[in-house]
């Protein structure tokens, strides 16, 4: 299974101390180099920095068409680790893509490709019982990570995993 992900579901999942659901649930995740110097090239670290340096699940691609990039950050505005998730996940025909952003969620579904994002990892981890809760875990995102849900999805995903 091919896994692609984007920036932000791997700092939000290192902020809440739960990385490792990446490993568990995807074996492999890859990553677009621009993705990787999100993560290490900043100052102060974000979360996710240093695990991401050691991390034998995790592995970097470089591009080889960079006009799908081009393509998404001029006509469709995407940052660029944003653009080059779906370029990649376009490249390599990965099986998932993990995305959060609005933007990038609707483009990649545009473009065919499966997604999913973080409360869509929570509610998989909690049905394979990697997780006993999603509740807490929501609730540490929207407190630590400025993590954004309206409060209809929030209780949908409760709903979905009976924790209502």
């Amino acid at each position: 299974m091919i896994v692609i992900s984007d920036t932000s579901v791997i700092t939000n999942l290192a902020a809440i101390h739960h990385l490792k659901l990446l490993s568990q649930l995807y074996h492999q995740v890859t990553i677009p180099e621009s993705v990787y110097r999100e993560l290490v090239d900043i100052d102060p670290p974000v979360p996710g920095t240093l695990e991401v340096q050691g991390a034998a699940w995790l592995k970097v691609r470089a591009l080889v068409n960079r006009s799908v990039v081009e393509q998404l950050q001029n006509e469709v505005r995407l940052d660029p680790g944003e653009a080059e998730a779906i370029a990649l996940a376009i490249e390599l025909q990965a099986d998932l893509l993990l995305i959060d952003e609005r933007r990038g969620r609707a483009e990649a579904d545009r473009l065919g490709i499966k997604i999913t994002g973080l409360l869509g990892i929570l509610v998989e981890a909690k049905q394979k019982n990697l997780i006993t809760a999603v509740k807490p875990l929501m609730d540490a995102l929207i407190a630590t990570s400025e993590f954004r849900v309206s409060s209809a999805l929030y209780n949908q995903i409760l709903n979905m995993v009976n924790e209502t």
